[in-house]
């Protein structure tokens, strides 16, 4: 069965993805989708270098959410703060030490940070020990790096078990 669908879920999401752009299940585009759900990742197989093991897949949807609220609330906060005073503004970067490993899981807490209005990641250390944060407006440096740490690290810790 691996042969044929070395990606299950990415077969499944590229066939349904396939129909609802068409909005049609007519004969044809169920033979096509099903070609491209078999063909794509049969094509992409070699390129993967190791799987990524979801351990709680229940908490990526709960983390989306999370950060989907975020974003939200974050956006009104970003627009309190820039149509302030200026002299208000305090922006700083910050060095955040890593718990988790792994290039994915870090890249998703490092695009997680940048999505999230007011915060961007910078870089992070070739150890990959550290990522540094520019804030739009640092009040309390200890704090915000525990925020991070809490609220996003530890559920992607969690997530792919790193």
């Amino acid at each position: 069965m691996r042969m044929i669908f070395p990606m299950p879920w990415q077969s499944l999401i590229l066939f349904v993805v396939w129909l609802l752009l068409n909005e049609s299940i007519a004969p044809g585009h169920l033979v096509l989708a099903s070609i491209l759900a078999i063909g794509i990742p049969l094509l992409l197989r070699g390129t993967q270098l190791h799987r990524l093991n979801i351990n709680k897949p229940v908490q990526v949807v709960l983390y989306a959410l999370k950060v989907l609220g975020d974003i939200v609330s974050a956006n009104f906060e970003v627009a309190v703060q820039v149509l302030g005073p200026a002299k208000s503004l305090k922006p700083g970067f910050l060095a955040i030490p890593l718990d988790i490993e792994g290039d994915f899981p870090i890249t998703v807490l490092a695009s997680t940070i940048s999505l999230t209005p007011g915060t961007v990641s910078a870089e992070v250390s070739i150890d990959q020990k550290w990522l540094y944060v520019h804030a739009l407006n640092l009040v309390d440096e200890a704090g915000t790096i525990k925020e991070i740490k809490e609220r996003y690290e530890q559920p992607l810790k969690e997530i792919f078990g790193c």
